[in-house]
């Protein structure tokens, strides 16, 4: 694994960076990137807030297009808070406000583009366990953020060449570590046990970084790093 890994572009998608690209209205590109990575929490919160699939689909597009029409995003910053607590908060101030405003709204009507898979929403809505309206919208945001270092992960490996390496590896991430068979590791990846042994010590390592730092880049300044991982790690856990 290399000493000094690039940072992923997919990754870049937690950072505040971002949101404050998106304030502009000439930054659509940054828009879309929030709205891939957060608009399934969001939407998970809507449809368990009690509306139905197609109210919820609108809701989330609406609300992703008053963040660019209202200019929401001013009110957003690094110093301020924890950008998932900011979004939670405007989303539940449209919910009473501004849907209601505009409760003729058209499906298909002018609406910022969200890359909102209907089927795939539910698909992935059914599965969910039976939590109150907050709490699905936190565990699917920790859900995020782990997918995001996920995906940052496997990118480094894909630039390194040993996309092979992370496929035979990546089950370790989830496992103790005395479950996990070397021997039958270092015969999938033709190398020794040893090697197996640091190979998953540094997947592991590297993971971790990548889920701090992705949990960090949401932060307020000056927000304690340790005390948000022990909370994101709670909800992954159910506690």
């Amino acid at each position: 694994m290399p000493a000094t890994p690039s940072p992923s572009p997919r990754f870049a998608t937690t950072r505040w960076s971002v949101v404050l690209a998106a304030r502009h209205e000439d930054s659509r590109q940054a828009m879309e990137t929030l709205c891939r990575s957060y608009w399934y929490p969001l939407y998970a919160y809507v449809r368990r807030d009690g509306h139905s699939p197609h109210d919820a689909q609108d809701l989330t597009q609406e609300f992703f297009s008053r963040l660019v029409e209202k200019h929401w995003l001013r009110s957003a910053a690094p110093e301020q808070g924890r950008f998932r607590t900011f979004l939670l908060v405007a989303m539940k101030r449209f919910l009473i406000n501004e849907w209601h405003k505009s409760a003729s709204l058209k499906r298909g009507g002018h609406i910022t583009h969200v890359p909102l898979d209907a089927e795939d929403a539910e698909r992935r809505f059914a599965g969910e366990p039976d939590l109150a309206p907050d709490a699905i919208y936190e565990r699917r945001w920790a859900m995020t953020l782990l997918e995001q270092a996920l995906a940052a992960l496997e990118a480094e490996f894909l630039a390194s060449s040993r996309a092979g390496d992370f496929h035979a590896m990546k089950h370790c991430l989830t496992l103790d570590r005395g479950s996990i068979s070397y021997a039958e590791l270092a015969a999938t990846m033709a190398c020794s046990e040893g090697a197996a042994r640091v190979s998953v010590h540094r997947l592991r390592k590297r993971f971790r970084e990548l889920f701090r730092e992705g949990i960090a880049a949401t932060l307020a300044e000056g927000e304690d790093v340790e005390t948000e991982m022990k909370h994101v790690v709670a909800v992954l856990a159910g506690v």
